[in-house]
């Protein structure tokens, strides 16, 4: 594995939302966490845009919804990815480490993964190509998608982000300076979904990946990419649920667009 460290200014943009709850007077049923075929979240990524960096849940919790999944952790202190029900905190030193169940996320996506369809990439393709090529095969566009691939990468670049202390500035203010790494001819497993367009304003429409060494010892978000010769494993998912932080912080948050773009 060849990684190198840099430096790059980078901007992305997600939302999230979900069910309501009264801060006062207001109770709701979890989904049945046996059922395999839930797209689980725990808050928005409206709010995290919003600089919204902490959650009450822990991963002991949020565990119980999937073991595949990606997210962040308290005071927005790297990247997470879960993969066979083992959680990794991916720092802004591109190093992953193992997290224990007390962490606490102000967001995270779950699901418990299960093939339905296999596609194998025998030519050579970057992440603008994949996902095209992706769309063109898959059944709709109009369900969420869990997407495993494993095996060796030509060429992978992701980012982390720092941990960060209140008073909490916006996700883009974050991103302006973040380290980015470069992975070369490095084995590993890239997680995450597709996402149909209606999730727009309630997460983020299109894919997002994580990725991880196959010895669990870096990663990040990804970036860009090059393929060739993987397969990608696809989960389809037909319910999608959200429970939201009952929180000040969430709940005098100005989550609209206007309010961090």
């Amino acid at each position: 594995m060849k990684l190198r460290f840099t430096w790059l200014p980078i901007i992305i943009t997600f939302t999230f939302s979900g069910c309501h709850k009264n801060p006062t007077s207001c109770t709701h049923e979890d989904p049945d966490i046996n059922s395999k075929d839930i797209l689980f979240q725990y808050s928005t990524l409206g709010s995290l845009m919003a600089g919204v960096y902490d959650g009450e849940r822990t991963y002991a919790e949020i565990k119980e919804y999937g073991d595949f999944g990606l997210g962040t952790f308290n005071a927005l202190d790297g990247e997470m990815i879960e993969i066979e029900h083992q959680v990794f905190q991916i720092k802004a030193d591109g190093i992953a480490y193992p997290v224990v169940d007390t962490m606490r996320t102000p967001f995270a996506v779950v699901t418990w993964f299960e093939t339905d369809q296999q596609v194998t990439i025998s030519e050579s393709m970057n992440y603008e190509a994949f996902k095209i090529h992706l769309d063109t095969i898959l059944p709709t566009l109009n369900i969420p998608y869990a997407i495993k691939m494993t095996g060796t990468f030509n060429y992978i670049l992701t980012r982390s982000v720092p941990r960060q202390e209140r008073p909490y500035p916006p996700l883009l203010d974050v991103m302006e300076n973040q380290p980015t790494f470069e992975f070369e001819e490095t084995e590993g497993v890239m997680l995450g979904f597709r996402l149909p367009v209606y999730m727009d304003v309630a997460n983020a429409p299109g894919y997002h990946f994580h990725f991880i060494t196959a010895d669990r010892d870096a990663g990040g978000h990804v970036l860009e990419f090059q393929l060739l010769n993987i397969t990608a494993e696809i989960d389809y998912t037909d319910a999608w649920h959200t429970i939201l932080p009952g929180d000040d912080d969430f709940y005098q948050v100005d989550i609209s667009s206007d309010a961090y773009q």
